[in-house]
């Protein structure tokens, strides 16, 4: 195509090869790095979050490579354009139109084109005829012929932009979808500018097309993952919330310590809390509970049902409810594990849970327990504590018509009674809960009330990472 003056600029020279050519070599370097990139990220998978990455990954990858071949191109300079055939020549047999390009590609060129107002006449570089997936011997269309490849929907757009360029001389800088004869479409994205005449007026029209279709794929990829994302983050918020709510609603209120029984002596001052994960993030179905009984014992519980949101925290609230009739009830701890266990079974959205289950009896001071593959109580008498062996006991939901033991231990004034659920410590830490309770036992022996011991422990185990969310809970024997 031949220089004009420009309605804004006159033509720019080409840069020089060399700082093209650096800028080549840093492009391709970048396109070894991003590529390498991409290949560590996850290709498969549900999580949004990964699929975001990808999506992003994918389309810088794509920008690179639309990057080097526009630079290769501006290296090698102008293509020619394709004169179209005179009628006096001799007419070549007819040309299929330009194969589809793969998938992937961003067609390495740039298509110029040129429309005389003077003349009607049309001037189309090769690349043009690519984009438009035309055969190189067909005549190129003009301005007035153009529109019959666009989407119906998009020639407005196309009209709008030529007539603001011929009329008032602004530069196109818009896209529009072209229906190439094998009928696929594709985007593409013209840039242009009037070329006036020595009067002033509108001589020609020229343009640069760019097929953008892959890279408008990639940024679609990108704007559906990053939407999938937003909707997932609002989801897990909203299920975060409500699973708080939940757990509230249901875990005992308790601001410092409880007395139970209320009324009469040899009573339990009771404390508990609720530890979050390191993350804040996971609500699971811990609990723990403390019940005065009708006949004046008191129930003690804690446990952990498998899973997080709101199905752990409406499980644990289904579970802590029949926990709390079938002691009202005058369940033994045994026996109350063991319908628990049949509950579960018996749901239609199966779950396993932990839980330990203490009735403690004021008048002998006794301790009756029961464990369903759980932790087994730490008891502390005098700065000395110790971990009683644990009777038996499965998961609860793990087994049809499982049998639970129960085991006794005869408390004293002052002793103190550590329930916790897992979580307290990592999996990967080389120490046990129950090694680490125990090893509190000289500063447990100055604790007045179990609110002192719960914030104790709190402050032993609050420095750990916690990968799960957990609960303690301590009864102190008082006179």
């Amino acid at each position: 195509m031949s220089s004009h003056p420009s309605a804004d600029h006159p033509a720019a020279q080409p840069p020089g090869r060399g700082p093209v050519d650096a800028l080549i070599s840093q492009t391709r370097r970048l396109k070894v790095d991003m590529d390498a990139v991409l290949r560590d990220t996850p290709s498969e998978g549900t999580d949004p979050e990964e699929r975001w990455q990808r999506a992003l990954c994918d389309l810088a990858l794509h920008q690179l490579h639309d990057l080097d071949a526009h630079l290769a191109q501006l290296r090698e300079g102008p293509p020619p354009v394709l004169e179209p055939p005179s009628a006096l020549e001799p007419t070549a047999p007819p040309t299929p139109p330009a194969a589809a390009p793969r998938s992937g590609s961003l067609l390495s060129r740039v298509g110029s084109a040129e429309w005389n107002l003077l003349t009607d006449e049309a001037s189309w570089s090769g690349e043009l005829y690519q984009i438009l997936g035309r055969a190189a011997s067909a005549p190129p269309l003009t301005l007035d012929e153009l529109p019959s490849v666009v989407l119906d929907e998009d020639r407005p757009r196309l009209t709008a932009m030529v007539t603001d360029c011929l009329v008032d001389a602004k530069p196109i800088d818009g896209e529009f979808r072209v229906v190439r004869p094998d009928g696929v479409v594709r985007t593409v994205h013209m840039m242009g500018e009037p070329v006036l005449d020595a009067d002033g007026g509108t001589a020609s029209m020229w343009a640069v097309l760019r097929d953008v279709s892959e890279l408008r794929r990639s940024q679609r990829t990108v704007d559906e993952t990053r939407d999938s994302l937003h909707r997932h983050q609002e989801r897990a918020q909203t299920e975060r919330r409500l699973a708080v709510e939940l757990q509230e609603a249901v875990l005992p209120p308790w601001r410092g310590s409880l007395r139970l029984p209320h009324r009469g002596p040899r009573a339990l001052d009771v404390a508990a809390h609720y530890v979050p994960s390191s993350s804040g993030a996971l609500i699971g179905g811990n609990w723990y509970d403390a019940l005065e009984l009708p006949d004046g014992d008191t129930l003690l519980s804690v446990g952990d049902l498998t899973g997080h949101g709101v199905s752990a925290t409406s499980g644990m609230a289904m579970l802590l409810g029949a926990l709390r009739g079938m002691a009202m009830a005058d369940t033994a701890p045994g026996r109350l594990l063991r319908l628990l266990n049949q509950l579960l079974d018996a749901t239609t959205q199966p779950a396993l849970g932990s839980a330990v289950c203490c009735r403690y009896r004021p008048e002998s001071r006794t301790l009756v327990w029961a464990q369903a593959g759980h932790p087994a109580p730490v008891l502390f008498r005098d700065g000395v504590g110790h971990a009683p062996a644990a009777p038996h006991g499965v998961l609860l939901g793990a087994t049809s018509g499982a049998v639970y033991g129960e085991a006794e231990e005869t408390l004293e004034v002052g002793d103190l009674v550590v329930l916790y659920t897992d979580g307290l410590v990592s999996r990967h830490e080389g120490t046990t809960a129950a090694g680490r309770l125990l090893g509190l036992a000289p500063r447990l022996a100055h604790a007045r009330t179990a609110q002192d011991a719960v914030r104790t422990v709190i402050e032993e185990f609050d420095e750990c990472e916690r990968q799960d969310d957990t609960c303690v809970l301590v009864a102190r024997v008082q006179e």
